[in-house]
């Protein structure tokens, strides 16, 4: 095996070791050129040229644009560029990591240590991006990304994130991003205060709205969570997250009428991909003798619940049939709840009734 010379030369230009055949400069030993490409899951052409981003300690910047076929290229550096490497330059964008993105700091090799915390990701509006780590460990290392797949966001995925949160300022992000840290150590005290300052920065932080009722409810301030929740929904009437904030807590509360009615609303957003929400309106309509729009409910949860996730929608929809003195569907019901949930604490008690039902 051996290297062809071409590609040798081409790795040692990229890493510093040559420079038009010239001893290399300290600048250019600063300098790494990335390449990939980028493609859709299912093989088709790409509908437009896609953004390539740098993401370094969670912070985001663009390096590139794909060309016709998915393909990029970028050149990463530190300290200026080589005044020999005008080529290099006008066919690739050039980063100057002398200002790296986020609080990066280095010691020695200047790329290599900036680079440690980053990634690659490909953006394209209706599509989610694998992510390429672009660590180095010295700058002999191959630079070549490879491909990187977009894959086609679902319904239930978009509505998961809001929109507004790509509108955020720093100053609200940063905010956000200290409170998300005092969330994961459960310092629920911090977080709230720190959510408060994201949202008194960007009042439209439905994602930041959404956190702070998290970290309300968890401090016991149903009124908050309650409060929080609902600014989230003004700011992104799309964003489902709040919304099955406000239906557990209606159910908590037993507010029959706000869980029926945030748990329509859920459904509006999306009817196939959320079968809690039809749990939660049927729950809330048989509470108020709407048996009929209950039963409804219940069915479409049945329906969609197709690997068995949520047990109890099997056990509220045999309730409801047994109402309606429909035995032998309630017990397949019935059954199907004990299957998925042997262990549950009720089990024992629908044991019983089940015998009952299989005994008339």
């Amino acid at each position: 095996m051996g290297f062809h010379s071409s590609g040798l030369a081409a790795i040692l230009l990229a890493s510093g070791v040559l420079a038009n055949g010239q001893p290399p400069t300290r600048t250019s030993e600063r300098a790494v050129f990335f390449s990939g490409e980028v493609a859709l899951a299912d093989g088709s052409p790409l509908p437009q040229p896609v953004l390539i981003q740098r993401i370094c300690k969670g912070s985001n910047q663009g390096e590139t644009w794909t060309d016709a076929k998915g393909d990029f290229s970028f050149k990463i550096s530190v300290g200026g560029s080589d005044p020999s490497d005008a080529g290099a330059q006008a066919a690739t964008p050039n980063t100057d990591l002398s200002r790296p993105i986020g609080n990066s700091t280095y010691y020695s090799n200047p790329v290599t240590t900036a680079l440690r915390d980053c990634e690659v990701q490909a953006v394209l509006t209706g599509y989610w991006s694998d992510r390429v780590n672009i660590a180095l460990k010295n700058t002999l290392d191959d630079t070549r990304i490879g491909r990187i797949i977009l894959h086609p966001v679902t319904k239930e995925q978009a509505l998961t994130v809001s929109a507004t949160s790509l509108a955020a300022p720093s100053s609200a992000k940063k905010s956000y991003d200290k409170a998300m840290s005092a969330i994961r150590e459960q310092h629920w005290e911090a977080a709230v205060t720190d959510l408060k300052k994201a949202v008194a920065a960007y009042p439209q932080f439905a994602e930041a709205w959404f956190q702070l009722g998290l970290a309300s409810q968890s401090r016991n301030d149903l009124q908050g969570a309650g409060a929080a929740w609902k600014e989230a929904v003004k700011c992104d009437p799309k964003f489902v997250k709040p919304y099955e904030g406000l239906v557990s807590l209606a159910e908590r509360q037993q507010n029959w009428q706000d869980e029926a009615k945030y748990s329509h609303d859920w459904i509006q957003l999306d009817p196939e991909d959320f079968p809690a929400a039809y749990l939660y309106n049927a729950v809330a309509n048989a509470r108020m003798n709407n048996v009929d729009q209950a039963e409804a409910s219940a069915r479409q949860a049945y329906r969609l619940d197709k690997d068995g996730r949520i047990p109890r929608i099997s056990y509220v929809l045999g309730l409801l049939l047994m109402q309606k003195k429909d035995y032998t569907e309630a017990a397949t019901c019935l059954r199907r709840y004990l299957e998925l949930a042997p262990n549950a604490k009720d089990a024992d008690a629908v044991r019983q009734e089940l015998s009952r039902l299989e005994g008339r």
